[in-house]
């Protein structure tokens, strides 16, 4: 987050993205401790100091998971639009397309850019 306020780095997101984010922080609570109100809180901010994109609509079949479309399509928005250089997440059914789009787990960004 730091890096990101310092102009570091930029977010893109869309609103789907902010909606999954939304529905999926309350089941790992045990892992990050947050309050449904503080997720409510965090998606907010996100919303307000990330750059939003509509995601480009992609040709059926192009992800092994369907729901997954338009968080590829965010990425392909992003990289027209913001020069967008990875999309970073733990989907094991997005990580397997790092062949083909710039796509990375958190551990690996972490690693190449801990130091931001």
């Amino acid at each position: 987050m730091q890096a990101w306020r310092g102009g570091a780095l930029d977010v893109v997101l869309s609103e789907f993205i902010l909606g999954e984010i939304r529905r999926v922080l309350p089941r790992l609570a045990h892992r990050h401790g947050m309050t449904e109100s503080e997720i409510d809180d965090f998606v907010d901010i996100l919303s307000f100091l990330a750059e939003l994109v509509d995601p480009e609509a992609l040709p059926d079949g192009a992800v092994r998971d369907e729901n997954d479309t338009p968080v590829l399509g965010t990425l392909l928005a992003g990289m027209k639009l913001h020069g967008v250089d990875y999309l970073v997440t733990g989907d094991k059914d997005l990580l397997v397309l790092a062949d083909e789009f710039p796509v990375i787990t958190p551990a690996d960004f972490w690693a190449k850019h801990g130091g931001l």
